[in-house]
């Protein structure tokens, strides 16, 4: 019941991807698993690109019973003529695979350098390539680019995740300006610290980095300009990339779905 003085409107839309094919990257756990698992929950048949074969057998067992599927697909993002084929005929395209590896500039090895780069930036770029000619052809579809507050702030021994999030901004931005006149969406979901195997590999990392111990990592480096003090969940970062892919946000294209905790607002 509408409140007396209140503005009566519209009730939100559903998410229903009943038809729609999506794809998602780094599936078989974390921010992908939960994505694979909203998107298959309003009806997507999912592709689930992981290099993780067991990872993703335990997703699909995961997914039984939902609206939607799961197809398992091991793939290692390296190979980037494999990743654009991939993507061939994709109505909805997540790209959230990464990895880290927290280093001064000075010790990072090159070689994981361009690792992270091909992974986090180049493979989008194939993937974005690969779907958007079946996009274009049925005016519709929505690419979401899993960034990071990192792709609007650096941090130190970050060098190469840094990179990578800042060039997929650029990359996600040109794609809703191509995109535009075809009825297709690019935006990026920048979270802050996910409660992720990523972020939890990184508390190590982070102590010999920082010279602290490990259990001071969390509160005095990880969440030191986040006003809110933890970690995000999967899920949370799931729902918005579902929201970017329904008919809420059709209006919603080259910006970035911020998701820091108040980091940013400093």
């Amino acid at each position: 019941m509408t409140a007396p003085g209140a503005l009566a409107g519209p009730s939100t839309p559903s998410l229903d991807l009943g038809g729609r094919t999506a794809l998602v990257t780094g599936a078989a756990g974390g921010i992908g698993r939960a994505c694979a698992l909203r998107l298959a929950a309003a009806g997507a048949k999912v592709r689930a690109v992981d290099r993780d074969a067991r990872g993703l057998e335990e997703l699909a067992e995961q997914s039984a019973g939902l609206p939607g599927t799961v197809e398992p697909h091991v793939l290692d993002l390296t190979d980037l003529d494999a990743a654009e084929s991939a993507a061939a005929g994709t109505d909805v395209l997540v790209n959230n695979a990464g990895l880290q590896l927290v280093r001064p500039i000075e010790e990072f090895p090159p070689d994981t350098f361009h690792t992270v780069l091909t992974v986090m930036l180049e493979a989008p770029f194939r993937l974005i390539r690969g779907a958007l000619p079946h996009m274009y052809g049925q005016g519709w579809g929505r690419i979401v680019n899993v960034s990071s507050v990192h792709g609007l702030r650096a941090s130190a021994f970050k060098s190469a995740y840094v990179a990578a999030k800042h060039g997929l901004e650029g990359l996600s931005k040109t794609a809703a300006l191509e995109g535009a006149p075809h009825g297709v969406t690019s935006n990026c979901v920048n979270p802050a610290y996910v409660r992720t195997p990523l972020v939890e590999r990184q508390l190590a990392d982070q102590a010999a980095a920082h010279g602290i111990p490990r259990e001071r990592v969390l509160t005095e480096v990880l969440l030191q300009d986040s006003a809110l003090k933890r970690l995000i969940e999967p899920h949370e970062v799931a729902e918005a990339v579902a929201y970017l892919c329904g008919p809420s946000a059709s209006f919603v294209t080259g910006t970035s779905l911020v998701l820091d905790g108040g980091w940013t607002a400093h």
